[in-house]
């Protein structure tokens, strides 16, 4: 008899199965990566826009001026966020010497993130000595409905 050498098929589909396996894993952490990435952009032009506009009136009593229309021109940046959705700013309907910043377009895990988490400087989690986040916002809405906003002023 001769020796036969090479690969049974059953070798093959277990190199194949656990191959399998390493891409779902790779794709799984990818994802979540990206995800990370989104939020950690969201927060840094969330602080970027806060700071422009408190630059931009800073000179004045309150913050009645704003016109979202024109505001992102003003500051030098776009409303559209990572999640295809868009930021609006704006006054605060209850008092002038406050503004509004929305962040829309979230899914429901992202919207509950977002209004779970710190928003350093905004008026909800300053007054409550940091212990709430100071965003609010309903997360029940279909996946890029979702809208959440934070107050930042006096």
């Amino acid at each position: 008899m001769r020796q036969e050498s090479g690969r049974s098929m059953i070798e093959m589909m277990g190199v194949l199965a656990i191959m399998g396996v390493i891409t779902v894993g790779a794709i799984a952490a990818i994802s979540s990566a990206m995800n990370l990435q989104k939020r950690s952009t969201v927060n840094d032009e969330v602080l970027q826009m806060v700071t422009q506009v408190r630059q931009l009136f800073g000179g004045y009593d309150d913050f009645s001026n704003i016109n979202n229309s024109t505001i992102f021109g003003a500051i030098g940046m776009s409303n559209k966020n990572p999640y295809g959705g868009t930021y609006e700013i704006s006054v605060n309907p209850s008092n002038s010497l406050q503004f509004i910043v929305s962040v829309n377009g979230l899914s429901q895990s992202d919207c509950e993130y977002f209004i779970t988490k710190g928003w350093e400087g905004s008026v909800g989690y300053e007054m409550s000595g940091r212990k709430q986040s100071g965003a609010t916002g309903n997360c029940n809405n279909q996946n890029g409905k979702n809208v959440v906003q934070i107050i930042y002023g006096e």
